[in-house]
C-alpha cells in the first residue's frame, strides 16, 4: 500500500469548511466520489480518471495527485498548508507527555 500514498498531502476545505488531509489515492477517490454531482465538470472527471487510473494499474501516482491538485484549486477548495496543524505537531505537556489539565 505504500506506493499509492502521496509524496505530500494535499489539503482541502470540505463542506463543513474544515481542513481534510487527502494523503493517498484511496484518500483521493473518496472524496472525489463523495463530491456533489451538481459542481462535477472536465476538470473533476479528469482528476477522478487519473485517480482511478493509478489505484487500477501503474498510472503514475505523481499524475493523480496533480491532477487532484488541478480539480482542488479549480473547485477553490484547496488550501495551503504552511504551518503544521495541531495534529502533527508533537506537544510536550508536562512529564512523560501527559495532558495537563
Amino acid at each position: 500500500m505504500n506506493d499509492r500514498i502521496f509524496d505530500s498531502s494535499v489539503f482541502v476545505k470540505n463542506g463543513n469548511r474544515l481542513v481534510q488531509e487527502i494523503a493517498c489515492i484511496e484518500d483521493a477517490l473518496e472524496f472525489l466520489y463523495e463530491w456533489p454531482k451538481s459542481r462535477r465538470g472536465t476538470i473533476y472527471e479528469t482528476a477522478l480518471r487519473a485517480c482511478q487510473r493509478t489505484f487500477d494499474s501503474d498510472y503514475p501516482l505523481t499524475a493523480a495527485r496533480e491532477a487532484f491538485c488541478r480539480f482542488a484549486k479549480s473547485a477553490n477548495i484547496h488550501e495551503e498548508v504552511t504551518t503544521a496543524l495541531p495534529w502533527m505537531v508533537r506537544g510536550n505537556r508536562g512529564q512523560g507527555g501527559g495532558v495537563v489539565a
